[in-house]
């Protein structure tokens, strides 16, 4: 049997890689995504957007206009104003988007209302613990780019590309919480995790 070098297998390494079409990340990528010992910059904005996520929905439940007696009140007014948008030269809103509305979310604007208040303090409850911090974040910015298509601006830009950072920075952005011992814990869909090993 043949031993071959290191810098040999390297460039095997990096032949089949070219092959297959795996690229390498480059080293800060690498150290921004995937390394814990950047871990504490995650926290630092994994901990602002969980609080902004926390409050905005606290605002909401319990208030009648929104999960109340008069639940969905609040959400039809703030779609028939993003409908208002649809209109003149420059339309804030997308024809598609304003179909989605007009149809599906106006005649459910009481179970939106409820989608919304409740989905923003689940974000926010798992965001400030780290736990299921990526699935977190995407659910969060999956809100952001609704209110955005919607044409309100507010801080939903600025929400959605950390809360897209944080997807990006899913191995590492709960280091710091408890997705530090769920997620080698359960695993991930394509690696079973210690509690399935069993």
């Amino acid at each position: 049997m043949a031993v071959i070098s290191g810098a040999q297998a390297t460039q095997v390494a990096q032949s089949i890689r070219q092959r297959h079409g795996v690229f390498e990340e480059p080293p800060f990528a690498r150290w921004l995504f995937a390394d814990t010992r950047s871990a504490w910059i995650w926290l630092v904005l994994r901990l602002w957007l969980g609080w902004e996520w926390l409050q905005a929905g606290l605002h909401k439940v319990g208030n009648p206009k929104w999960t109340g007696a008069e639940a969905g009140a609040a959400v039809t007014g703030f779609l028939k104003g993003a409908l208002a948008k649809t209109t003149g030269d420059h339309p804030d809103v997308a024809g598609w988007y304003a179909w989605f509305i007009d149809r599906i979310a106006l005649p459910n604007a009481k179970v939106f209302a409820f989608l919304v208040a409740y989905g923003e303090v689940l974000v926010g409850i798992a965001l400030i613990l780290g736990l299921f911090t990526g699935i977190a974040a995407f659910c969060g910015t999956f809100m952001n780019a609704n209110f955005l298509f919607a044409g309100t601006v507010s801080s939903n830009p600025i929400m959605f590309i950390v809360g897209t950072w944080l997807v990006l920075a899913w191995r590492v952005a709960g280091w710091y919480g408890l997705d530090r011992w769920v997620l080698p814990a359960l695993g991930t869909p394509w690696h079973r995790g210690a509690v399935f090993e069993k």
